[in-house]
């Protein structure tokens, strides 16, 4: 616990990791990428999200995919500038910032993604191992229930439960904080999977 409280950052560095984080994070890739492949503004196609899944409502896998990645590696990149250039906890919070820029991007009215590319981007910057975790349980719930939010919802409460019982508990706080908002970013998602209503994997319409 006293690992969890102790934080080794100047504020100068934090605040650089936090600008620099959101910066990276911010980039609407999923906006940039139908646009240059001449799919329209993707806010006006289903859902409106900038990220992956509704990039894949276009009809295109490849920009989709494209978007998947690129939305993920931004934070991981974050992540890694700040560990590199100023040490752990720098890379934490920048990564943690390019989370944030992803979901609330300036220059989209704060209006972005659900993050869960950028949640797993993170994971690979500071904790790599753990997204394996993510994978067996996402790919475990997804082949029970067949929902693919359900399925990312439980990846990231597991998450940080591990990484505490495996003694990052900095790493945990950060990965919990960003467990929450992710669950607040879905609330439609979990609304419609009390329904009943939420889409299957594979389902068509």
């Amino acid at each position: 616990m006293t690992e969890l409280l102790t934080w080794q950052i100047t504020l100068p560095i934090a605040a650089g990791a936090l600008i620099l984080g959101y910066l990276l994070g911010s980039i609407p890739f999923g906006l940039l990428l139908t646009r240059m492949a001449g799919l329209g503004d993707i806010r006006s196609i289903g859902s409106g999200n900038i990220g992956a899944t509704n990039v894949l409502r276009t009809g295109n896998k490849k920009i989709a995919a494209a978007t998947l990645l690129l939305d993920a590696l931004k934070a991981t990149a974050a992540a890694l500038i700040g560990l590199y250039a100023f040490g752990p906890e720098a890379g934490l919070l920048a990564g943690f910032a390019a989370f944030l820029g992803h979901l609330y991007p300036v220059w989209l009215g704060f209006k972005g993604g659900k993050g869960v590319a950028t949640y797993i981007g993170m994971l690979l910057g500071v904790a790599p191992w753990m997204v394996l975790v993510f994978a067996v349980v996402w790919l475990s719930a997804a082949k029970i229930s067949k929902y693919s939010s359900l399925s990312a919802l439980l990846a990231t409460v597991v998450v940080p439960i591990v990484l505490w019982f495996i003694h990052e508990p900095k790493i945990a706080l950060v990965m919990a904080i960003m467990t929450v908002i992710s669950w607040i970013k879905h609330k439609a998602n979990i609304q419609r999977l009390l329904a009943g209503t939420e889409s299957r994997i594979g389902q068509k319409g």
